[in-house]
């Protein structure tokens, strides 16, 4: 077993603390780039500087879910991972149908497929720098028929390669459906990531959720605006003492200038999760051990193959 960063492949004993959704580089397609100047981030040295951050707060590896149709660029993230010593693990497959039905306008679901293959088999754009995480989205409470397209070539190229699957809900939104639409497709529940979750969901929805076997995606820490932090201490502690301790991965999905510790110190940015979120998890009862499972253990598990 193997984990796929952009340096090459690691042993997954070597991964050791991880945020799994996260973002460094990335940029807001057209027609919609002029509409929030806040979002996007495009200076390879602020996003090594924020790096370093957070490895100084203990982190060392982070899940870089930027979609070649949001500008993902490998050269520059294997960088990055190179100047701040942090382990970067790079994403193929494809965003919601907002950012991404231009792209794949055209595009069968084998040639989709192939593409996400090649990304993890060969090297992304050109490079011989490989993803090692594939991503799949769906919009507010539906699939486009577009997104219906990528879930299909997500199932083919996971079953092909093995890689884990990382997944966008539009706020949670028909998150259950998107869990049978991709093991319908074939991807494995044990490698499968449903992403956006913490946003309030009725309590039973999570308990449905982790009983399909898949990973459970609290990676909204921080932003306050969308369900306080607080709210979000309080759900893992019912997860963890309901026996899904194994399947919660946290991470802080960061996508804005001004919520990153480099361009705003009053922030902790990507670091928000070891210095603010962990720190209230232990407050609030939650043990040594549970914390070593969803920051090194269960990322290590979900993402080797």
């Amino acid at each position: 077993m193997i984990i796929r960063t952009v340096l090459g492949d690691i042993d997954p004993t070597q991964l050791g603390v991880t945020t799994c959704h996260e973002h460094l580089l990335w940029t807001v397609p057209e027609p919609y780039s002029d509409e929030d100047p806040d979002l996007g981030f495009d200076s390879v040295p602020a996003a090594v500087a924020e790096l370093r951050y957070f490895q100084s707060a203990g982190g060392k590896a982070l899940v870089e879910m930027t979609t070649s149709e949001i500008g993902r660029s490998p050269l520059e993230l294997r960088q990055i991972s190179q100047a701040a010593g942090v382990h970067v693990v790079a994403a193929s497959g494809h965003h919601k149908d907002k950012f991404s039905a231009a792209a794949l306008t055209g595009k069968t679901t084998p040639e989709i497929a192939a593409r996400i293959v090649d990304d993890v088999t060969k090297g992304m754009a050109g490079t011989s720098i490989k993803a090692g995480v594939i991503k799949a989205a769906t919009s507010a409470n539906q699939a486009s028929e577009s997104e219906r397209r990528v879930i299909q070539a997500v199932g083919i190229s996971h079953r092909q390669t093995g890689a884990p699957v990382s997944t966008h809900t539009d706020a949670g939104t028909f998150a259950l459906e998107q869990v049978d639409l991709l093991i319908q497709a074939g991807v494995a529940p044990e490698k499968l990531l449903i992403g956006h979750l913490d946003r309030g969901l009725p309590q039973q929805t999570y308990l449905d959720l982790a009983k399909t076997g898949v990973y459970l995606g609290f990676d909204q820490l921080g932003k306050e605006k969308y369900w306080p932090d607080s709210a979000r201490v309080e759900l893992v502690k019912t997860l963890v003492d309901a026996g899904c301790a194994a399947q919660i991965l946290l991470s802080g999905d960061t996508a804005r200038k001004s919520v990153w510790h480099t361009h705003n110190p009053r922030t902790e940015g990507i670091a928000h999760i070891l210095t603010k979120f962990i720190p209230a998890l232990k407050q609030a009862g939650i043990s040594e051990t549970v914390i070593q499972l969803m920051l090194v253990d269960n990322p290590a598990r979900f993402l080797a193959f």
